[in-house]
């Protein structure tokens, strides 16, 4: 029987999937962390982190929330610089991205469904 709840640190919990720590690629024995419905990563970008080639997702909604620092996701459609704690940008299924931590960042992803 797997756990109906979890108590932990993102940061920690994260660790061994890249900072995701909710999401389909979660072992069912992890309990609630394992979910087909969305994917969270908490994740703390040093300086000058980026992701330079596009990503690509023609089936998910996507959120990024700035925790703290400065970082920019440029889209196919246009390019955000995040500043203040709680800001955040979204986007829809078919909008590429890529993006890059301009100050050492800590950045909460949100997606869903969680892609199998």
């Amino acid at each position: 029987m797997t756990a109906n709840w979890h108590q932990g640190n993102a940061a920690e919990d994260g660790s061994p999937t890249r900072g995701w720590l909710v999401g389909h690629f979660i072992d069912p024995s992890e309990g609630v962390r394992s979910s087909k419905d969305v994917e969270v990563k908490w994740f703390t970008h040093p300086a000058g982190d980026r992701r330079a080639e596009w990503t690509s997702d023609d089936q998910r909604t996507t959120l990024v929330l700035l925790v703290h620092g400065k970082f920019r996701i440029d889209l196919t459609e246009s390019s955000a610089t995040m500043t203040q704690q709680g800001d955040y940008v979204m986007w829809g299924p078919g909008i590429d991205h890529s993006w890059e931590a301009i100050e050492e960042s800590t950045v909460m992803t949100v997606r869903w469904p969680s892609q199998t």
